[in-house]
């Protein structure tokens, strides 16, 4: 008998993630210089990494002979002095996608079940299918998060739900006020967790306290990531905000030193770099205003987008997405979240952006 058939059969029917194409990968491909390769598919921030956790990377850079802090004591403490939480709320991961797995590890297995939306993060039905659990999707509404769909959708077996706020790969948005009523009739054994990765890239209107809500419902759980606006995609390192009951629980199945030593001191440093932080979300904002309009200009349709990131549609989605390749840019095709019609691309600085924009008319026009 075969090795593998001896794995679990929904481990053995997961499709393996598909992270957004590399740099070096394309150049490889189709032998063009890595140099004049821009990527817009995988949400990064264009200005790259803060100032102040480069700094800290150095300083931490003669101690990689040891373990990291396996409890992340500092980087807990200025998470709790910034979001005025007890450290025993939080609990740190290899990224957001490690908080996720925590949760699916800690409340999911055969027999339970999930509840997400369609066009939602690729990471929940990897992670409840991982568990053998039975994932619900809820088809979305205008791309985005139906709310009371999902609500109906729980069953007594439903043990999670999660919300992506604003959404990946859609960048669609639940107000506030919209989801902290669905957390108050979400039944308290289903584990709420809302996924607030691009949180940072809102405008002020539309931000939220989502922090306070932990004080009303113990079955919330709150993931953030240093990935996106603070820069530092390439370390792995994000954070749950949840119950100290939560917390424990899912540190349980928290691999030990989860969170490498450099990705720590560069969080805790990120964390503090208000000016960095400030330039990206301006850049971003300025740079969507722009991306949106030369979409609609070149007749394309657009979905309104609080991340930063534009989804849009064209015919052909994946001839298109090949021609960009041809030319040096990558973007992101979105067939794997149900969208084949649609491709994602990142916000880049100003000249990023008008590559793209030039590549992407020549790309309509073959």
């Amino acid at each position: 008998m075969d090795l593998c058939e001896q794995s679990p059969s929904y481990i053995r029917a997961i499709a393996p993630y598909q992270p957004g194409k590399p740099i070096s990968e394309l150049a490889r491909e189709m032998g063009l210089d890595e140099k004049k390769i821009i990527k817009m598919a995988s949400n990064e921030n264009p200005l790259g990494i803060s100032p102040r956790a480069k700094a800290a990377i150095k300083k931490e850079l003669a101690e990689l002979g040891r373990y990291p802090d396996g409890n992340a004591f500092e980087l807990k403490a200025a998470l709790s002095r910034r979001h005025g939480v007890p450290e025993e709320c939080i609990v740190v991961g290899n990224g957001s996608n490690d908080l996720l797995e925590m949760v699916a590890g800690a409340f999911l297995a055969p027999g339970r079940a999930a509840v997400y939306s369609q066009h939602a993060f690729v990471v929940y039905p990897l992670a409840t299918q991982a568990r053998g659990a039975t994932g619900i999707v809820v088809p979305a509404k205008n791309y985005g998060h139906d709310l009371a769909g999902m609500l109906a959708a729980i069953t007594p077996e439903t043990r999670v739900v999660f919300v992506a706020n604003p959404n990946n790969p859609t960048g669609t948005f639940v107000p506030g006020a919209e989801l902290e009523d669905f957390l108050a009739r979400v039944p308290r054994n289903v584990t709420v967790v809302v996924d607030e990765a691009y949180t940072e890239y809102l405008p002020p209107e539309l931000r939220y306290d989502s922090v306070t809500w932990l004080k009303k419902f113990p079955n919330f759980v709150l993931t953030r990531t240093f990935s996106k606006v603070y820069g530092l995609a390439g370390l792995r390192v994000g954070f749950g905000l949840m119950h100290p009951d939560v917390a424990e629980l899912l540190n349980r199945v928290r691999q030990p030193f989860n969170v490498n030593s450099l990705a720590l001191a560069a969080a805790v440093a990120a964390l503090d770099d208000k000016k960095f932080v400030a330039k990206s979300t301006k850049m971003n904002r300025a740079g969507m205003v722009k991306l949106e309009r030369a979409l609609k200009t070149l007749g394309l349709e657009t979905i309104p987008s609080c991340a930063n990131f534009v989804t849009f549609r064209v015919s052909r989605a994946r001839t298109v997405y090949e021609r960009l390749l041809r030319q040096g840019v990558i973007v992101r095709p979105l067939a794997n979240y149900d969208m084949p019609d649609h491709l994602r691309v990142t916000v880049g600085t100003p000249k990023e952006n008008a590559k793209f924009l030039k590549a992407l008319r020549t790309a309509l026009d073959d």
